[in-house]
């Protein structure tokens, strides 16, 4: 077997799952371009294993393990988006700014000014507020 035909297709699987990661905002389609990444690096684990003839066969070991990671990486991930999606009701990730509910967030209080507040500043601060 040659070696160029699946190295060849392993670096189109990873290219095109780096496009992915890169230009998608939808954290599902990020998660699956992850995932063909992963798999990319299987099939080159494999091949490898094959044209080198190794009588452990590590290259099919680590891709078990590379494997049980994937999967171990894509059920946290999915239970991850679910949540965000049901919190902020949309899986983009550019509109995903923080995890935690923005109705629990700490309240921001006003600074204490340091010195004298100048002439006008209580006529203002009133006109603000109503």
């Amino acid at each position: 077997m040659h070696l160029a035909y699946p190295a060849v297709l392993s670096a189109l699987l990873f290219s095109v799952g780096v496009y992915g990661v890169l230009a998608r905002r939808n954290a599902v389609l990020v998660l699956m371009s992850v995932e063909l990444m992963l798999n990319a690096v299987n099939l080159n684990l494999v091949a490898f294993d094959a044209w080198l003839r190794d009588s452990l066969h590590a290259g099919q070991a680590l891709t078990l393990f590379t494997i049980t990671v994937a999967a171990a990486e894509i059920g946290l991930g999915l239970a991850i988006v679910l949540l965000l999606f049901r919190a902020r009701g949309t899986a983009d990730i550019d509109r995903a700014t923080a995890l935690g509910d923005p109705a629990e967030a700490l309240p921001v209080e006003e600074p204490t000014p340091v010195g004298p507040a100048p002439a006008g500043a209580e006529a203002l601060k009133g006109q603000a507020t109503a």
